[in-house]
């Protein structure tokens, strides 16, 4: 009977690890189809560098705005399936206007709506895998890794297929990829928030701890400094004479590495600590961007920088997620999670993403990266002045 029991136990703990993979595989899919083709779906479209840069500035803006109403909404109800599954639905709707019009107004009206309710389910997704994960917190990357995969199919995939087809196709890939995040987001496993002594604080005392602050200012930072990258490197790269297919394959070169990254996470977080690891990523951050505005033409060097997005990518969102969930227990996970989210890749995506346009126009590529290299490397000032003693190691597997 206990051999049952444990069998019973282990099948359902299954189901549950491929529920969330699927969400992440298709909510990132639609990133990869997102983040490196959309810029030049928009230029085919005839809108110039400020209208794209303000367009691509949407989905930071509402990851900015909507996941706190959402992870509030989320943590008073007590319902966070409930939540993640009416914003997946609602995005997807809002999503089918893209079909509609070519207009900027029109498309900023669209991306205004979907993104308002693509960007809620993310933090609240992020907090129910910490919270199935428990003591195993350690194990996150391996289980995000399937989102990095789900990346790497719609970027490669694409890049391929625009060499041969219109890249108007690209409004059907990001509706399968919608449809995906809505069916998963309905199998999403129901978890039980632990009970802990800070639930009676209220959040804002958490967040005004000094430990908190530098690092929700670093990762401001960081998010700043890949507004530009995410806003104009396929174009960058198309302007020097790269194809979609070698873009697409750069694209997922980084986030091949980025897996291999959070495969050896578990061992990463407790041989250095998640600040070391995080100083770590800031410091390529500096480099990788000053390789990708100085060294275009040099496609060894671009490679080489690309690699570096195990780093800055990978590495850092895996040792950011976990600092946050170390910082924010119980009743306040969800909203910690999506304070992670609305304050770093919401307001420095849409700080980025802003700047990246006038910086594109009038000061030339070269200058953005710099730009880049140099927000990055205020980051790793502010990580190393407040952040450095804090020296957190996860809990062994």
């Amino acid at each position: 009977m206990r051999a049952v029991k444990k069998s019973i136990c282990m099948n359902t703990h299954k189901n549950y690890y491929w529920r969330i993979a699927g969400f992440y595989f298709f909510y990132y899919a639609f990133i990869g189809m997102f983040a490196p083709y959309w810029s030049l779906y928009l230029k085919s479209i005839h809108l110039n560098a400020v209208e794209i840069s303000i367009l691509l500035s949407v989905q930071p803006v509402m990851r900015m705005l909507a996941p706190n109403m959402w992870g509030w909404l989320a943590d008073y109800t007590g319902k966070r399936l409930m939540v993640i599954k009416l914003a997946a639905t609602l995005s997807a709707v809002c999503y089918m206007g893209v079909f509609f019009t070519t207009s900027f107004w029109g498309m900023l009206l669209v991306l205004c709506m979907m993104s308002f309710f693509w960007s809620a389910s993310m933090p609240l997704v992020e907090a129910t895998t910490m919270t199935y994960l428990g003591k195993h917190s350690v194990r996150y990357g391996r289980l995000r890794s399937w989102g990095s995969i789900g990346f790497i199919a719609t970027v490669v995939g694409l890049g391929y297929a625009f060499d041969h087809i219109a890249i108007a196709w690209l409004l059907w890939a990001g509706l399968i990829c919608e449809v995906g995040i809505l069916l998963f987001s309905r199998q999403i496993p129901h978890t039980e928030i632990v009970a802990h002594h800070t639930d009676s604080q209220p959040v804002k005392q958490i967040v005004l701890q000094k430990r908190v602050l530098a690092l929700l200012g670093a990762c401001f930072m960081m998010s700043v400094a890949h507004g530009p990258y995410y806003t104009f490197y396929s174009i960058y790269l198309v302007d020097h004479g790269y194809s979609k297919s070698a873009i697409g394959g750069l694209w997922a070169l980084g986030v091949i590495c980025e897996i291999g990254v959070f495969f050896v996470m578990p061992w990463l977080s407790q041989r250095f600590g998640y600040t070391r690891i995080l100083m770590f990523s800031f410091a390529c951050a500096v480099a990788r961007f000053l390789m990708i505005g100085w060294c275009v033409d040099m496609v060894v060097v671009l490679l080489i920088a690309q690699v570096l997005h195990a780093a800055t990518f990978g590495a850092y969102h895996a040792a950011s997620v976990g600092l946050i969930h170390e910082f924010f227990k119980g009743r306040h996970q969800s909203k910690g999670q999506a304070l992670f989210g609305s304050f770093t890749y919401g307001a420095g995506g849409m700080v980025g993403g802003l700047a990246s346009g006038p910086l594109w126009q009038h000061l030339g590529s070269t200058t953005m990266f710099s730009f880049s290299a140099g927000v990055s490397l205020l980051g790793l000032i502010l990580m190393v002045w407040k952040l450095r003693l804090t020296q957190t190691t996860a809990v062994p597997t």
